[in-house]
């Protein structure tokens, strides 16, 4: 079978694609807000599955949305079997003013496609269904691999529910491969390889001195600042060489290893830099770093961010008042082998010992890191079928900063996890104007269908 025929079907599978596109970015299915239509989403990609010829059906989780599980076995028991996982939930839109249009409304202008959603991770959808699409039409109506598909809906709110999902249901999960939601090009077009995810514990720290806001003369003197006694227990997290001061933060910290040393010091880091500062005009990194030590401390460093701070008035003008109540968001990056659950209980034991046993902590979820070896014979695989489709060498990538439930596939289900996808550094995911280039949607879905075509061909076997 000619791979320039499978790369012509997949072009032509690109109208029927947007037309689908516009259909899931219509359903503002925003994990993150309790009215938002999540079921749906569900019911709208479990259609989309049918469609492009798959059985499909929503099976429950424990208290969030849906899990979608689509498959297509029909290949056989001797045929390789790979598991998409992507997610049908999205970001919020607002604020709604910053979008050039209609967030939940595709619009395509100069080969741009604009909604919420439409990269992270919608279009991912979309891409993957176009590459299977290509490669029925080049095999007589049939895929040459078995697949399966977990499109879940609650990616954007730490996936609060899947790692027992997965447990329960890893019976029908089998594979020998998971593509994961993302992937993507580079600042230059480089296809990127990501071979790991950090992790997250993600917290609300809460503090509360009086029944209710203070006149600052009166008070000021002799009454507590709730705000004043958050911001000193926050002080107490990191120091000013950014080093993380929790009780044993650092023990479980695998450093990486020569070969990730090797990895990083390939990357284009002059390029990256160069485009960070710009996009966020800055002078320098935190530490000065820059060249590798630039990129191992992106991430394989662990973080501790403040997100959000609340407290007193806010409004235009001044209101002498003393706030009774103050809250932080704050998140906490992991490496390998971080465990969220034990961040949780170092933090508790550290505000205590520092005399903060008035802050209170809420978890609001978490994740642990994963990755998968870079020498893996996927990834190879994965980075081979790259070149075939950009004609650029791909870059290897050990590690990123992001997060998502990585670990659950790649350590609980033991798959090895690759990337090909839509992505590129413009894309504005979470962002207003969230867009997506249609020459990526179709590079995205040629590099899968061909990795896939190699796969049937008993490529990628260690």
């Amino acid at each position: 079978m000619d791979e320039k025929q499978l790369d012509i079907e997949v072009e032509n599978a690109l109208v029927q694609g947007l037309a689908e596109l516009a259909e899931l970015v219509a359903i503002p299915s925003v994990a993150a807000q309790p009215d938002s239509p999540m079921l749906a989403g569900a019911e709208k990609v479990a259609a989309l599955l049918r469609t492009h010829g798959m059985e499909a059906h929503l099976i429950p989780t424990n208290g969030g949305p849906p899990v979608v599980y689509g498959e297509d076995r029909s290949a056989g028991a001797d045929a390789p079997t790979i598991l998409f996982y992507n997610h049908y939930d999205v970001q919020p839109a607002e604020p709604y003013n910053l979008w050039d249009s209609d967030p939940w409304t595709l619009r395509v202008t100069d080969g741009i496609a604009y909604a919420r959603g439409v990269s992270d991770d919608k279009g991912h959808i979309t891409c993957r269904l176009m590459a299977l699409d290509a490669l029925r039409a080049t095999h007589g109506g049939h895929l040459p691999v078995n697949v399966k598909f977990v499109i879940e809906g609650e990616e954007e709110v730490a996936s609060v529910h899947l790692p027992e999902w997965i447990e329960e249901h890893a019976n029908i999960l089998a594979a020998d491969v998971c593509i994961w939601e993302f992937g993507g090009v580079d600042e230059a077009g480089r296809p990127e390889i990501i071979c790991g995810l950090r992790g997250i514990a993600y917290f609300e720290l809460h503090s509360q001195t009086l029944a209710y806001d203070a006149h600052s003369g009166v008070g000021g003197s002799l009454f507590p600042n709730a705000a004043w006694r958050l911001i000193w227990a926050l002080a107490t997290l990191k120091d000013v060489n950014e080093k993380i001061l929790l009780p044993g933060h650092y023990d479980a910290v695998v450093p990486a290893s020569e070969y990730d040393i090797s990895l990083l010091d390939a990357l284009p880091n002059a390029a990256q830099e160069a485009y960070l500062k710009q996009e966020f005009n800055l002078t320098e990194f935190l530490g000065n770093a820059t060249g590798t030590e630039f990129q191992r401390r992106m991430v394989f460093e662990p973080t501790c961010t403040i997100c959000g701070l609340e407290s007193g008035y806010q409004g235009a003008g001044a209101k002498t008042v003393l706030p009774s109540k103050a809250m932080a968001k704050v998140d906490f990056r992991l490496v390998p082998d971080q465990d969220p659950l034990k961040v949780r209980d170092s933090l508790r034991a550290h505000l205590d010992a520092k005399g903060f046993h008035d802050i209170e902590i809420v978890f609001l979820g978490g994740q642990r890191p994963g990755r998968v070896d870079p020498r893996h014979p996927m990834v190879t695989l994965a980075a081979k079928t790259a070149k075939e489709v950009y004609e650029k060498d791909p870059l290897l990538i050990p590690l990123v900063g992001g997060s998502g439930p990585i670990h659950p596939f790649a350590v609980g289900l033991r798959q090895p996890i690759v990337t090909c996808g839509v992505g590129y550094p413009g894309t504005r995911a979470h962002a207003p104007n969230e867009n997506l280039r249609l020459t990526d949607l179709i590079l995205g879905a040629k590099h899968t269908a061909r990795f896939l075509l190699a796969l049937s061909k008993g490529q990628g076997k260690g």
